[in-house]
């Protein structure tokens, strides 16, 4: 099968469903081994999904060496690796003592050690995890310019980063010469729309392909989730707090209006993101091939832009 592909910012053609790997290698999941992984990768490849996005901090690098073991040289061929170093409020595997998570020396051991873990000889996408508060971003970005040149990396992304960061960032690549970001990460869905005030602006205004994770809120809007039931083994079980300011009428609102119109919740919320301007590829985690099939069916799917003015409206 196949799925609609768009260039994300100057960089690789991605399809606009992709894959997100944070529950690789999680304990107590269904993709806590090889096998499982292997089934959710392959079905992904399957149903035209070409994006694959890790970090080397999610499950303690076991998601990298996941699908290191999965990629056969023909999937290689098919997909676009993405993955991400630097998070600065969680530690990769033996990065303690490497310093501030945006200089030089910390990118080039990093890049190695993902590079090690995935078994390939370069990186589609490599992308700072958050800011680093320390380092100034030429720094940053002379460092990665360096990797892109030594054929280790193909392009570059950063996530979390604000309006003013984006900026930043954008402009000091072109005085210096430097490889730019060609993509953002950051977090968006019907539940979480922050960004449209000032950062999805200046993503778009250097032409940034955005990417956004949490598509699903954490599940929230699949429709499993209910005032008076919270499925187990989710989730949202290690994170209670995120239930306790939830607008239950809204979702209701939701599920009836996708109920009315015959359109699942997972795609009303995913086309919803596609829909939106400046929007590369939405990420979404999964544990089973079946989670995969719905979301790639989510891109294969035009929803009536009267359904989608209604669904923005209602979270808006």
């Amino acid at each position: 099968m196949t799925l609609a592909m768009r260039p994300l910012g100057s960089g690789p053609q991605v399809s606009i469903v992709g894959l997100g790997g944070n529950n690789f290698g999680r304990p107590g999941s269904a993709t806590a081994d090889r096998a499982g992984t292997d089934a959710v990768i392959g079905a992904a490849i399957d149903e035209g999904i070409t994006l694959i996005d890790t970090a080397d901090i999610y499950n303690d690098g076991r998601s990298e060496e996941l699908i290191g073991q999965v990629l056969t040289p023909t999937r290689r061929a098919q997909v676009v690796v993405a993955t991400k170093f630097g998070h600065q409020h969680a530690t990769a595997p033996g990065a303690d003592g490497w310093g501030a998570k945006g200089a030089a020396d910390y990118i080039n051991r990093a890049v190695d050690a993902s590079l090690s873990r995935l078994g390939i000889d370069a990186i589609d996408l490599y992308q700072i995890h958050t800011p680093d508060p320390e380092t100034p971003i030429v720094e940053t970005l002379t460092a990665l310019d360096g990797l892109v040149k030594a054929g280790k990396v193909r392009a570059i992304g950063h996530s979390q980063f604000t309006a003013e960061q984006v900026l930043e960032a954008d402009r000091v690549a072109k005085e210096h010469g430097l490889t730019a970001f060609v993509s953002a990460q950051n977090q968006y869905s019907l539940m979480e729309r922050d960004l449209e005030a000032a950062d999805l602006p200046a993503m778009r205004q250097v032409g940034l392909g955005l990417l956004p994770f949490f598509p699903l809120a954490s599940g929230l809007l699949t429709g499993k989730y209910r005032r008076d039931h919270v499925p187990t083994g989710v989730r949202l079980e290690q994170r209670p707090e995120r239930l306790e300011g939830v607008d239950w009428d809204q979702l209701e609102d939701f599920r009836l209006l996708c109920e009315r119109a015959d359109v699942p919740m997972v795609q009303a919320a995913i086309g919803w993101l596609i829909a939106q301007p400046g929007v590369s590829s939405v990420i979404a985690g999964a544990t089973r091939p079946e989670q995969v099939r719905a979301n790639a069916a989510a891109g294969r799917r035009a929803l009536e832009p009267e359904f989608l003015a209604q669904v923005d409206a209602l979270f808006r």
